[in-house]
C-alpha cells in the first residue's frame, strides 16, 4: 500500500452535521500543542467554561466540555443522574429519544416511554400524564432539537412540568445550541448537553454540558458509584475546576479545545441573539426556495427547527443516487432520513458557518438540477 498524506476535498456541509468549520477555527486547531496541565492551557479552559456559560445562558459552575462527541454528553448526564431502579420518563419523538432509553437501561434505570410521532414536537399533555402515573419518577428527559426530524420542542414548559412533579430534567440540545433560543437558567434546566459540530461550527469530538445546583446535589449524594469511570463528574471536575494546580484525569484533546475556544469567541462576537436570528432568517430564505420547487416539509411550520430542515423527497426521485450526485457533482452534502424516515426525507442543515445566503442559493440550484 502506497500511503500518502490525506487531503480531503472541499465540501459544502449542509447535512445534519458536521457543519462547515471556519478558517479561524481550523487555524486555531493548528497552533502548537502544549501540555494539558500547562498553566496557560488551564487558563484557556477557564475561558471555555465562561464562554460556554454564555452560549447556554447560564451561571452554572458545572459547565464544561466533555472530551468526546455529543453522545458522550448524553451518556454523561444519564451516568451521573440515574441510579439502579430509578424511573426515568423519556419523551421520544425521533431517533435520539431511543438512545436515551438505551442509556437508562444500561445504567440500571427503568425507562418510561412517552411516544410521539416522528416529526412532531413533544406533547406536554402526554408528558404530564406519564408524570402523574409515575409519582416515583426521578427524571424527565427529552430532546430540545430533534436532529432526526427537525422538530423543535418546548424545554421551558417541559422542565417546569418536571419540577412540578419533583423530577430533574435532562435535555438534549445537540442541534439546538446557538441555533435557536435556549436559556438554561431562565428555564431552570437541570442537565443539558450539546455538540460542537453543529451550530457552533467547531470540529466534532467535544460535548458542551451544564448542570444546575440541584443536579450537582443529586450527583454528590448518590448512593452508589457512577458506573462510568471516564464520565464520573466527581472525578472529571477535579481537572476542570479549582484555582492553580488540578488533578490529572485524562489527557484532554488539546487542539480540539483550541478550536472550540475560537468558535465560542466567534459566537460571542456575533452575539447569541444575532446567531438565533441569523438561523431563522436563512431558514425562511431556504423555505421559500424549496416551496418554489414544489418541495414540502415534514414538520409543521410552527414547530420547525430553522437550522435543520426535513423535506419530503419528491415523487420519482431516487434518494441515494440524488444525494450522491449532489456530493460528486456539486460538492454539496445533505442528509438522509433515519429510522422510519429513511428513504422518505432529506435533511438540510443550516448550521453555524454553513448557514449563509450563498450556500442556500447553491443548495437550491443544485437540488433543482438533480430533481
Amino acid at each position: 500500500m502506497n500511503s500518502k498524506s490525506f487531503n480531503p476535498p472541499t465540501r459544502i456541509l449542509m447535512g445534519p452535521g458536521p457543519s462547515d468549520v471556519s478558517t479561524r477555527v481550523l487555524e486555531a486547531m493548528a497552533r502548537p500543542t502544549i501540555g494539558h496541565l500547562d498553566p496557560v492551557f488551564i487558563s484557556m479552559m477557564d475561558e471555555i467554561k465562561q464562554l460556554l456559560q454564555y452560549a447556554f445562558q447560564t451561571t452554572n459552575e458545572l459547565t464544561f466540555a466533555v472530551s468526546a462527541p455529543g453522545m458522550a454528553g448524553m451518556e454523561c448526564c444519564f451516568a451521573n443522574l440515574v441510579e439502579e431502579g430509578d424511573k426515568v420518563i423519556i419523551c421520544k419523538n425521533g431517533f435520539f429519544g431511543e438512545r436515551m432509553k438505551e442509556n437508562v437501561e444500561r445504567f440500571g434505570g427503568i425507562p418510561i416511554m412517552v411516544d410521539d410521532e416522528w416529526g412532531k414536537k413533544v406533547d406536554l399533555n402526554k408528558a404530564e400524564e406519564a408524570l402523574k402515573n409515575n409519582p416515583d419518577a426521578k427524571v424527565l428527559a427529552f430532546v430540545h432539537a430533534e436532529t432526526s426530524t427537525g422538530a423543535l420542542s418546548d424545554p421551558e414548559s417541559l422542565t417546569k412540568l418536571a419540577h412540578e412533579y419533583d423530577c430533574l430534567s435532562i435535555v438534549d440540545t445537540v442541534t439546538g445550541l446557538a441555533g435557536v433560543p435556549l436559556k438554561v437558567d431562565e428555564w431552570n434546566i437541570d442537565a443539558i448537553y450539546s455538540g460542537t459540530q453543529k451550530c457552533l461550527s467547531a470540529s466534532p469530538g467535544l460535548s458542551p454540558i451544564s448542570f444546575s445546583k440541584a443536579a450537582q446535589e443529586k450527583i454528590k449524594n448518590r448512593s452508589s458509584k457512577v458506573k462510568s469511570w471516564f464520565l464520573d463528574l466527581n472525578l472529571i471536575m477535579s481537572y476542570w475546576e479549582g484555582e492553580g494546580g488540578r488533578s490529572y484525569h485524562h489527557t484532554a484533546p488539546i487542539n480540539a479545545l483550541y478550536g472550540l475556544h475560537e468558535a465560542l469567541l466567534i459566537l460571542k462576537e456575533i452575539g447569541i441573539e444575532n446567531s438565533w436570528n441569523k438561523h431563522m432568517e436563512n431558514h425562511l430564505m431556504l423555505r421559500e426556495g424549496l416551496e418554489s420547487l414544489g418541495i414540502s416539509y415534514l414538520v409543521d411550520k410552527e414547530d420547525r427547527l430553522p437550522q435543520l430542515n426535513s423535506i419530503f423527497i419528491p415523487d420519482g426521485v431516487d434518494d441515494l443516487a440524488s444525494r450522491q450526485k449532489l456530493l460528486n457533482d456539486f460538492n454539496l452534502e445533505i442528509g438522509a432520513g433515519l429510522g422510519v424516515l429513511a428513504g422518505k426525507i432529506w435533511r438540510i442543515g443550516l448550521m453555524g458557518s454553513s448557514s449563509t445566503k450563498s450556500n442556500i442559493n447553491h443548495c437550491l440550484e443544485s437540488i433543482r438540477k438533480v430533481i
